[in-house]
């Protein structure tokens, strides 16, 4: 009997745990029992939700600052009570929002180089919760839209850059446990706690289509595929951990539902929209499951298990742009231990070439927005704006005098644009405009005494400076004599040589002259 083994690029996608010297230790973990990712990471920051006294914090760290963080840690901590779910803005690598148990959603603005300092200052707080806000969400494509659900059973749609809500959706009976935007952002897809999957018009707040998602009690979480299947992962009546494919003209018939084992764990689906591979990552499980989803039977191939000697706490996945392409990088993980280690996982396809792989990196969803957010509201979608990554290493940063325009308020939120080279989804009818600028960023101001610190280690350096030149003036002076001192001693012994062999001449000729005068 022969057997057809399936073709795919993916089917040997391998994990690797960076060395302990470039993951982070010493992280006070947040003991919230909330069900969150605690982490969230893109090319420039991680983040995760810490322990703080006294309100809710998270830290901030720059990708490049690994190793054991000081116990005083800078934290982002302007929240009064803990701090339940993070995410950072797509569009813009220096912006992150939060939601707390204080019923408020924050958006902080982070330089560069991270925090020196405590920051308790948000840009701007967005408050209409009367309940603790446990989602917060960006959406895909349009400028400055974010979504957060509370525990109050509603959720909201606001315009950050004016601060205000822009829509209002009251249709869960119960508290919302997960959203998901499809890849235009022109549906949402929601799980409720009375064990229902929603699909929602956003912009009106009606329900399209409802279905029962996992008939367990326990969390249940959905995404939105890049096709525009829906997976979820929940829990049977059992207790058994499932995880199912769905199209979303027929909610309720699964395509596929799988059980998988009876961990009471809540599954958090990871998806990568270029590759059209699923990571299912448990809370308190030590393992992460990977699978492809294709057109074939049974749809969902599970391919392998990458295996940690730690239960995770947490884990934030790094959106493509931030992969590393020269080692065939395909996914990036950085996973919260309850130890406080956030570990980093690499997965990679082995390839001998050293060249970019072009098959396993398709054009990629870039950092520029497709659409403002009052097109948005008014009806307008637009696919997400795709790029290279071959040169997207070295991208061209030029900056445009756009700015955002929203109802007769100004942008508290801008930032120079980012003009890259961009690739419209084929798909893709709405044209987009030329990159604008989705915050226009303020200057940051220094704090004086880092400028004092520097200044004062200028002058050190230039007394050191002019220290090394006087003492290589002074050897080069003292090499100069002793070389002067060594010719005229050489040129005084040849001298001496010189009289010695005239004494010896001389006296060699009397010698001889004697001798005659004997014979005679």
């Amino acid at each position: 009997m022969s057997f057809k083994v399936r073709s795919s690029k993916f089917r040997h996608v391998y994990g690797t745990a960076l060395k302990r010297e470039y993951c982070y230790d010493n992280i006070r973990v947040s003991k919230s029992s909330w069900d969150s990712t605690f982490c969230a990471v893109n090319p420039k920051f991680v983040a995760c939700i810490v322990e703080s006294a006294g309100g809710g914090a998270f830290i901030v760290l720059p990708l490049s600052k690994t190793g054991r963080l000081p116990a005083d840690q800078p934290v982002v901590g302007g929240h009064k009570g803990p701090v339940l779910d993070i995410a950072w803005c797509p569009h813009n690598d220096n912006v992150i929002a939060s939601g707390s148990e204080d019923c408020v959603v924050k958006v902080w603005q982070i330089p560069d180089g991270g925090i020196s300092r405590t920051l308790t200052e948000s840009v701007v707080d967005l408050i209409y919760h009367q309940r603790r806000v446990g989602l917060v969400l960006w959406h895909p494509t349009a400028r400055n839209i974010l979504l957060s659900a509370g525990s109050d059973n509603q959720v909201v749609i606001w315009n950050v850059g004016v601060g205000e809500p822009l829509i209002h959706i009251d249709c869960h009976p119960d508290i919302v446990f997960s959203a998901s935007w499809n890849f235009d952002g022109s549906q949402l897809l929601t799980t409720c706690k009375d064990k229902k999957l929603r699909l929602i018009n956003p912009r009106s707040g009606e329900i399209v289509q409802e279905a029962i998602c996992h008939e367990g009690s326990k969390a249940s979480r959905g995404i939105f595929l890049k096709g525009g299947l829906i997976f979820t992962t929940g829990f049977s009546k059992l207790s058994e951990r499932q995880y199912s494919l769905r199209s979303p003209d027929k909610l309720d018939d699964p395509i596929v539902m799988v059980e998988l084992d009876t961990s009471n764990g809540v599954m958090f689906p990871l998806y990568d929209p270029d590759t059209s591979m699923i990571y299912l990552c448990g809370k308190g499980d030590s393992v992460i499951r990977y699978f492809e989803i294709t057109a074939e039977h049974p749809f969902v191939h599970y391919i392998n298990t990458f295996q940690t000697p730690d239960p995770q706490r947490g884990i934030g996945m790094m959106p493509k742009r931030g992969c590393d392409v020269s080692i065939c990088e395909i996914s990036k993980f950085y996973r919260l231990n309850n130890s406080g280690l956030c570990q980093a996982i690499s997965m990679t396809v082995p390839r001998k070439s050293e060249l970019f792989q072009e098959d396993l990196y398709p054009d990629t969803i870039g950092d520029i927005p497709a659409v403002d957010a009052e097109d948005w509201f008014n009806g307008q979608d637009a696919e997400p704006i795709l790029i290279s990554l071959k040169d997207y290493h070295q991208p061209t940063r030029l900056p445009t005098a756009s700015e955002m325009k929203v109802a007769k308020k100004p942008n508290i939120l801008d930032k120079p644009s980012a003009n890259k080279t961009v690739k419209s989804s084929p798909n893709n009818t709405t044209a987009p405009p030329v990159a604008k600028p989705q915050f226009n960023q303020p200057q940051q101001s220094i704090p004086d005494d880092i400028v004092k610190e520097f200044k004062e280690e200028i002058r050190k350096l230039k007394a050191m400076i002019v220290k090394h030149e006087n003492r290589i003036r002074a050897l080069e002076a003292r090499a100069a004599e002793d070389t002067t001192d060594t010719a005229k001693d050489s040129g005084d012994s040849v001298h001496k040589n010189n009289d010695l062999n005239d004494l010896e001449i001389k006296d060699n000729d009397t010698e001889h002259v004697d001798t005659n005068d004997d014979d005679d």
